[in-house]
């Protein structure tokens, strides 16, 4: 299935479908890393580990920097500081309440800005990584489009993010759980139930691995691997510029 971006019900443009996410994730800020922790088992720092595991060689280059976009809480950003070498870190999200939580627990530099039009010059990154963010863009291709060009030749992209099961029997449970369990439990703890109700409808609508891979390749990076985690839920891509 080919989709252009992110469709939350009642948005009739990728303006409107941004400016849903934005609120969406603003109003479910404050709850948000408990909500990862309880409804990924825990599997979210496994999955965020391995992300940093993939990319560290590129954290230990001279004089490299890199972003953390799309950072949500930070999370992601905190376990690149440990690790970190050489590099400068940075991070962005366009959710403003996202980025106060995120300054509860990290020095770094932070700023917000849309993803798809980042106040960045060309070339001027080595690594960009962006967990659980891809999927909540209004455009894919031009998020696409914007890595690539704020990316160094070399540089590389690395998007973690929510897949379809491989599996027949688990993916069944997986679209149980999802459709059923993650609404309720979500609502229940956030106040917003609307906001987990967009999540496994978002995730159901995204590419699957190998169809996000197509695209990079289609998008113009050189090169493209992916790497499936936790039965297929999850998939972690890397493209070089």
């Amino acid at each position: 299935m080919s989709v252009s971006g992110t469709t939350p019900r009642g948005a009739a443009s990728e303006r409107e479908a941004a400016q849903w996410v934005r609120r969406m994730f603003g109003g479910i800020a404050r709850r948000y890393d408990l909500l990862n922790h309880v409804l990924s088992f825990n599997l979210d720092r496994r999955w965020r580990a391995r992300l940093v595991e993939r990319v560290a060689d590129v954290l230990d280059r001279r004089d490299g920097r890199v972003l953390d976009l799309c950072c949500g809480t930070a999370d992601v950003l905190v376990s690149l500081e440990k690790r970190r070498g050489r590099a400068t870190l940075l991070a962005s999200d366009f959710c403003h309440p996202m980025l106060l939580q995120a300054r509860r627990k990290t020095a770094a530099p932070l700023f917000e800005a849309d993803a798809l039009a980042l106040p960045m010059a060309g070339e001027s990154l080595d690594l960009i990584t962006i967990a659980f963010g891809f999927r909540n863009l209004a455009n894919y291709g031009a998020g696409l489009e914007e890595l690539l060009r704020v990316l160094k030749p070399g540089g590389v992209a690395a998007i973690l993010e929510f897949s379809q099961p491989t599996n027949r029997a688990f993916g069944a449970l997986y679209g149980f759980f999802s459709a059923r369990v993650l609404p309720w439990v979500g609502g229940m703890v956030s106040g917003s139930r609307e906001a987990y109700a967009y999540l496994p409808e978002s995730i159901r609508k995204f590419p699957g691995a190998e169809e996000l891979a197509a695209q990079m390749r289609s998008a113009g990076f050189a090169r493209v691997e992916f790497e499936r985690m936790s039965g297929g839920a999850v998939a972690l891509h890397r493209a070089w510029k």
